[in-house]
């Protein structure tokens, strides 16, 4: 996979720098380095300092919270449709999750200390982070619901159509071991619902390869968290403060 140069790489690739005004889409984009990440890097472990922030393009980041005695548990999720390391916006830092790509593509990234000096010259651009950092709060709160809540079923088709959000294709690297480490339940009730799914016409699945083929049909039956993050999102968002054209 090769990537386009600056000049030909349209911003609108990341939902979250295609919002901003022009002139801190331009300062921003300015200061960004485009990379490629890879499925299964560790992109920010918590108590340890972070190096960069990144804005996925079609790649994505699993956030996970670390228990002592249990494998860690998804709780959000970052596409192109924010960002890693918004805590920054906060001045708080190290990072408080784990953070793993879970689906392979590209993002931008900026360094730590760039991006810092960069939101303290625009207003706007803080604002518009910590907007975002209201999202992934609602995002967290709402895995709380879902998992206590929610059949294995629908809160699998839920993580599917996230996945397919933020990796802008049909065809995921999943497998059932990995799926029941972020929905933190068991395999076996994995492989049920999954199977269930492609009885029904919806997915295919074949040696860690998951094929959406009804989209709509995950939606029929995806429990209603996967509407309200998208409400959430579409609301908070809509509303982030504007710049001057300039």
């Amino acid at each position: 996979m090769h990537w386009p140069t600056k000049a030909t790489l349209s911003p609108a690739q990341n939902h979250f720098i295609e919002r901003l005004p022009r002139t801190e889409r331009r300062h921003l984009l300015a200061l960004c380095e485009p990379v490629e990440l890879v499925f299964r890097d560790v992109l920010c472990v918590p108590g340890q300092q972070t190096l960069h922030a990144y804005f996925p393009v079609d790649g994505f980041v699993s956030l996970l919270q670390q228990t002592d005695a249990h494998p860690p548990l998804e709780v959000a999720m970052v596409g192109s449709e924010g960002m890693l390391g918004a805590e920054m916006s906060l001045g708080v830092m190290p990072p408080p999750l784990l953070g793993v790509v879970q689906g392979s593509g590209r993002a931008w990234r900026v360094e730590q200390d760039v991006l810092q000096r960069l939101l303290l010259q625009h207003p706007v651009l803080r604002q518009s982070l910590q907007r975002y950092v209201y999202v992934l709060v609602a995002q967290l709160a709402a895995a709380v619901v879902c998992q206590r809540f929610h059949l294995i079923g629908a809160r699998l088709a839920r993580r599917l159509l996230m996945s397919q959000d933020r990796a802008h294709a049909d065809r995921l690297h999943v497998t059932h071991e990995g799926l029941a480490q972020m929905l933190g339940t068991r395999r076996v009730g994995v492989t049920e619902a999954a199977g269930e799914l492609q009885r029904s016409g919806l997915i295919a699945y074949h040696r860690g390869e998951l094929q959406v083929l009804d989209r709509a049909g995950l939606l029929a039956i995806a429990c209603s968290c996967y509407g309200r993050d998208l409400l959430i999102y579409d609301t908070s968002m809509a509303c982030a403060p504007r710049s001057r054209m300039r």
